[in-house]
């Protein structure tokens, strides 16, 4: 395989990777790093370095049609944004003292935890409840389009979806992922947001998390531009076209196929990393 046939592999990938990374707001890293490290027989850590590169694209392209559309919440973003910046600083620097089969296998243990979130059924209004505290004194109390009109939403449990974006962050530094699966579900079920908004957030915040721990791989020369390009034109493209697909359509049969892709690769991973091979 030459280098032209590897970049346009690499690209379709990625654009796979992306497309469903923004239907699901779990990013496209779940599926860039095992694509590299398995199929391609890249490093591990460069594959991390271009899927953090990457995921910095998908928020990119599909956060700005979500903010346009009315669904992400940015002061809620924002202000997650702290717990999970401070994660991914952690754990890029927790990186470099892990061996490579062991965050295979934390990886793994990942993916299996984001195939189950993904393919949960959530009703997609929350029930009537009381206004938090946290969520009242900080405005993020906000609205959102649905098929019978705007409808308006609660936060509650700030303090705890605030915790669980801090284990998010550093889930991003350690294994190059946006980590969407936990921000989504800190939104959804800790603070009671609402399925499509958890999402769209998601995406709008694992740009800035993964910001935070590209540096890092920057810095010890664990991102390759030549690698990097191809994934990155690929996530960015299919997040694109992900943010117009799910405004307008179901995406449940998406979350099956998604789950049982990520189900597929998770198991490589733990199977490579327990056994030595990465």
């Amino acid at each position: 395989m030459n280098s032209l046939e590897f970049s346009l592999l690499v690209w379709l990938g990625s654009l796979a990777a992306g497309f469903l990374g923004a239907l699901t707001g779990l990013g496209g890293g779940v599926v860039i790093v095992p694509l590299l490290a398995l199929w391609f027989g890249v490093d591990i850590r460069y594959a991390i370095g271009a899927s953090l590169v990457s995921v910095i694209a998908t928020s990119s392209g599909a956060a700005a049609a979500y903010v346009k559309e009315g669904y992400s919440n940015l002061r809620i973003g924002m202000f997650l944004e702290i717990a999970t910046t401070i994660g991914a600083l952690a754990g890029a620097f927790l990186a470099a003292r892990v061996s490579p089969s062991a965050i295979a296998v934390i990886f793994g243990v990942v993916l299996f935890y984001s195939a189950y979130l993904s393919n949960r059924s959530r009703p997609e209004r929350p029930e009537p409840a009381r206004p938090g505290s946290w969520g009242t004194l900080l405005r993020m109390d906000s609205s959102y389009p649905t098929a019978e009109g705007i409808a308006s939403y609660r936060v509650h449990n700030v303090p705890g979806g605030f915790g669980l974006m801090f284990v998010a962050g550093t889930l991003s530094g350690l294994l190059g992922i946006g980590s969407g699966a936990v921000k989504v579900l800190a939104m959804d079920q800790v603070m009671h947001i609402p399925f499509k908004v958890s999402t769209t957030t998601s995406n709008f915040m694992i740009g800035v998390t993964a910001a935070a721990s590209a540096g890092v791989y920057l810095g010890r020369g664990y991102i390759d531009p030549v690698l990097s390009m191809p994934v990155m034109l690929g996530v960015l493209a299919g997040s694109m076209l992900g943010a117009k697909v799910l405004t307008r359509a179901r995406s449940r049969i998406l979350r099956i196929v998604f789950s049982l892709v990520i189900l597929a690769l998770g198991a490589e991973l733990v199977f490579n990393g327990l056994t030595g091979r990465m």
